[in-house]
């Protein structure tokens, strides 16, 4: 069976077979590429992991999706440009356009996958020079990728043949109404927006504030509010212009922990008051778990109603609240050995009451007359 013979088969003229053939040829060299590309990057990535630099595998990985799609792009761009300038010459102009929007997008999601991965590679860093925190790694990035999308936005719509200062002017002029209309939003979006630049928390971080009845752990901050874990494991959602409000007290941050503590002795143990006094402070000054180059002070303090008050004051090294709270019993129970060494006892509440030995006589006189 000749060529003509295939033709007459299959109802294809001369010029109809010649553009079928060609774009049969074109699919098949774009699998082709897609196939090479693929397996080329993923070389190159496996390569580069041997190597210090962290930014040519961002790179890599980054670019192999995007790249696979990008040759199928082309490639079948060109065939639809062959089918149609055969079907329809007009065709060609909306494959030109569609093309060069596909770049655009493809573009615009490599650079999105660049700064996803430089995200994640930042906050996993090893090195403390190159590592960030998550806040910050997450406000940079949503910044970037907010800019890149309303970026490619914009030259999308100039490449569909709207004007951008047409558009920027309308966005002007809309702005204005849509800020009287949600003031509320862009308050909290400036919130936001101040939490990531001066980062007075982070996520994971222990947070309240005095002024309102806000405490917890932070689990996630965004554009518009933050979410708190309390401590009853309830999630609570402050909006962000709250914090600007308030005051926020961030205890993840404290360098020590405070132990004061007030403890009163009997006014009957007034004698050995000032040694149980010396021998504390000693306790104090060489216990292993409290931070001596801090303040640390055992002094008597006041008359109490029925007690000698004297007080204790220092710092633990620990900042764990757990670990803060045995140290703190121990500091206690080391106090109250001291004091009971010297035959003393800690005071509680006690009234004592003096009866005048006259009155008692007068009392027992007159009983007897009375008999």
């Amino acid at each position: 069976m000749n060529w003509e013979a295939i033709q007459y088969y299959i109802g294809l003229g001369d010029t109809q077979m010649h553009w079928i053939i060609r774009v049969f040829i074109i699919v098949l060299a774009t699998m082709v590429a897609n196939s090479i590309v693929s397996r080329t990057l993923i070389r190159i990535d496996k390569q580069l992991e041997k190597t210090k630099n962290l930014w040519d595998n961002i790179l890599i990985i980054a670019a192999q999706k995007p790249a696979g799609v990008f040759v199928w792009l082309v490639g079948l761009s060109i065939a639809a440009e062959i089918s149609g300038s055969e079907i329809e010459p007009r065709i060609a102009d909306l494959i030109t356009l569609s093309r060069e929007i596909g770049i655009i997008v493809l573009l615009t999601w490599f650079i999105i996958r660049v700064i996803s991965q430089t995200e994640k590679a930042l906050i996993a860093s090893d090195k403390p020079e190159q590592k960030v925190d998550d806040t910050t790694a997450s406000a940079i990035s949503k910044l970037l990728r907010a800019s890149i999308i309303i970026t490619s936005t914009l030259v999308i719509l100039q490449t569909l043949g709207y004007s951008i200062s047409g558009v920027l002017a309308f966005g002007g002029i809309g702005g204005v109404a849509v800020g009287f209309a949600a003031k509320d939003l862009l308050a909290n979006f400036f919130g936001g927006l101040m939490i990531y630049l001066d980062r007075p928390f982070a996520i994971g971080d222990w947070v309240r504030s005095p002024d309102k009845n806000i405490e917890g752990t932070v689990e996630q901050i965004g554009w518009r509010q933050t979410r708190i874990r309390t401590f009853d494991k309830r999630p609570l959602y402050v909006p962000n212009s709250t914090f600007s409000l308030i005051s926020v007290e961030n205890p993840s941050r404290m360098t020590h922990r405070r132990i004061n503590e007030t403890i009163g002795v009997r006014y009957d143990d007034f004698r050995v008051f000032p040694t149980i006094l010396a021998d504390i402070k000693s306790m104090i000054a060489n216990h292993e778990d409290l931070d001596t180059d801090e303040t640390f002070m055992v002094n008597f303090n006041q008359f109490g109603p029925s007690s000698l008050d004297f007080f204790i004051y220092a710092y633990t090294k620990t900042v764990d609240w757990r670990t803060y709270h045995n140290v703190k019993q121990d500091v206690l129970f080391k106090a109250m050995q001291i004091i009971e060494s010297h035959g003393a006892e800690v005071a509680f509440p006690t009234h004592t009451v003096h009866m005048a030995a006259n009155n008692m006589d007068q009392s027992a006189d007159s009983e007897t007359s009375k008999k």
